[in-house]
């Protein structure tokens, strides 16, 4: 049976090249870059290394790059770090509705602990208005936090706007990056920010590799404590392998996204123009101004469980937001917040492609996902007029 590949959004395949560079530091350079004999030296060295090719990959300084085991670690290191750093000046946190999970998350532990949180809207695409954040500034603010492409619809934001508003009140900036950094061109000083998130495996390097950008002269309360690691703002021995595989994944990264971004580019453009061939499939996310390999919508009287293994049982991997999906049963908060009624963000279904993706593969892909949903709506009751009833499976009202 063939198989297809289209949750690059969710991680990806490692790069060869990004193996090769780091095998001899399981076995053979294996020092702990802590210590002060050769081995840990040639370790530390490697360490430093990676830590300037990421930084290369977001023109920022090597210094200014503090490593973490994920991107859901750095939101976390951002948001808290920031917020208790700052809470001498104000207890005010701005965010966007369709940010992640690590973000929205830490920003409602801060609510529980004394700090005030804006949810600001996004409109139909999924954007966020530049003027809506600057409205909600308010004197005691302290950290504004906006992501930069949803992993979920592919808008892109207009962070650089945002991060100039910020910037004119003097106020911290973060971007969550890890859908785009990599993928598309980020470039902290354009974009205005002080912090940003992002992580190895979103661009072919290993999971357990990731970043927090920290502008030079900006403070941040540790997450983590223990020892002097990343300038002791980041305690735990270095996973010297996994850090040595996101320098060298930044480092192809930056050679290749071009061509990656030329090649998805099409690619994802077929999907969309196929998928919208059937009746009652709508694009999410803005049309334009969405990652080069992200096609995302829902589909009416389709639960989005159903889709997966239906296209999973075709070979087609693909990912969800539907609430019914996850153990939290609750529609997705990205959807809602476009304006997608619960009972039609059930139907979402993702689609995220990569440099490995052909157009072999569009072409199955365009011709097996309209009878998936032929099956589907064959067999479901909302397909045959009963929208009244009830989805035993799922606890969200209709």
């Amino acid at each position: 049976m063939k198989t297809i590949y289209m949750d690059h959004v969710a991680t990806n395949p490692l790069h060869p090249e990004v193996l090769d560079a780091m095998m001899p530091y399981f076995r053979e350079i294996f020092g702990n870059p802590q210590s002060i004999y050769e081995p840990g030296i040639r370790a530390k060295e490697a360490v430093e290394n990676a830590r300037a090719g990421t930084a290369a990959l977001i023109n920022a300084k090597p210094k200014e790059i503090i490593f973490t085991s994920s991107g859901a670690e750095a939101n976390n290191f951002a948001l808290k770090g920031i917020a208790y750093a700052g809470r001498n000046r104000g207890t005010h946190i701005i965010v966007s509705k369709i940010e992640h999970h690590s973000v929205l998350n830490p920003a409602r532990f801060l609510e529980k602990s004394g700090f005030a949180v804006t949810y600001v809207p996004v409109d139909k695409y999924g954007t966020v208005d530049p003027d809506d954040v600057k409205k909600a500034i308010t004197k005691e603010t302290i950290l504004i936090s906006v992501i930069h492409a949803s992993p979920e619809i592919g808008t892109i934001q207009p962070v650089e706007e945002i991060g100039r508003i910020a910037a004119e009140r003097g106020i911290v900036f973060h971007v969550d990056a890890v859908a785009s950094a990599g993928n598309i061109p980020v470039d902290v000083r354009a974009l205005n920010v002080d912090l940003l998130t992002f992580a190895a495996h979103q661009f072919y390097g290993p999971k357990g590799a990731g970043a927090l950008y920290v502008k030079e002269g900006t403070r941040i309360v540790p997450l983590i404590y223990g020892g002097i690691q990343e300038g002791g703002r980041r305690a735990g021995t270095e996973n010297v392998p996994a850090i040595v595989g996101m320098g060298k994944a930044a480092e192809i990264a930056r050679r290749d996204m071009q061509k990656r971004m030329d090649h998805v580019t099409p690619l994802r453009d077929r999907v969309i123009d196929g998928a919208l061939k059937i009746d009652r499939v709508t694009l999410t996310g803005h049309p334009e101004k969405r990652l080069p390999g992200h096609a995302s919508f829902v589909v009416e009287y389709i639960e989005g469980e159903a889709m997966l293994l239906l296209l999973a049982g075709k070979g087609i991997y693909s990912a969800s937001g539907s609430a019914c999906s996850s153990k939290a049963l609750k529609a997705s908060p990205v959807l809602i917040s476009i304006g997608i009624p619960a009972h039609l963000a059930q139907g979402s279904v993702v689609f995220t492609l990569g440099e490995g993706t052909t157009g072999e593969d569009i072409d199955y892909f365009n011709e097996t996902f309209p009878q998936v949903i032929s099956r589907l709506r064959e067999i479901s009751p909302y397909a045959k007029g009963w929208e009244g009833a009830e989805d035993p499976t799922c606890t969200v009202k209709k």
